[in-house]
């Protein structure tokens, strides 16, 4: 059996990369300077990195899943994370067999049970790092710690009362935070 790691589970557009409207292609995800460095510096301390991310385009017809995984892949390659999971549902969907009520959208926390069938998890010492109130309550959901990130949409949120364990500028501050308090 796998070692028993803690987590970080990462919001993906945002957190790990710049929020953008609308990426369909690999090339056009642009990651944060110090993505790939935050990663390492986390996996030094002995977690697993993982994104979870919901991605409403494969739903809403703007790209397809093939497409998702060639940006995924490029991710992985460029970050070192170790898995990236990703809800394509929405109901509003255009797309019909994507447009349906699942348990991996969310606030849901779907990707994260996923995630620790796949891998040894400490959930007692894992983390949720988002820009966005549901990334939150996935956190809250799953019953880890949570940071609301400043980066991608995060300010807005905090205008809005959404309530996080701590709430730091970018990924870099909260990984420094994990770091010192885990």
């Amino acid at each position: 059996m796998d070692k028993v790691r803690p987590a970080v589970f990462l919001d993906r557009d945002g957190v790990l990369t710049v929020e953008e409207k609308r990426i369909v292609h690999p090339a056009q995800v642009k990651l944060y300077k110090d993505a790939a460095e935050n990663v390492r510096r986390l996996k030094d301390k002995g977690f697993l990195v993982i994104v979870i991310s919901n991605q409403s385009g494969v739903a809403r017809g703007l790209f397809s899943e093939e497409e998702l995984c060639k940006l995924h892949d490029r991710l992985k390659s460029e970050t070192g994370v170790d898995g990236i999971y990703y809800c394509p549902h929405h109901l509003e969907g255009a797309v019909k067999e994507y447009a349906i009520e699942c348990d991996c959208r969310k606030p849901k926390t779907g990707m994260i049970d996923k995630a620790r069938a796949d891998h040894s998890i400490d959930m007692s010492r894992s983390w949720m790092v988002g820009d966005r109130e549901s990334d939150i309550l996935t956190g809250r959901n799953a019953g880890i710690r949570t940071i609301l990130v400043r980066a991608g949409y995060g300010e807005d949120e905090i205008k809005r009362g959404v309530s996080a364990d701590v709430v730091l500028d970018d990924l870099s501050t909260a990984v420094d935070y994990i770091i010192r308090n885990t």
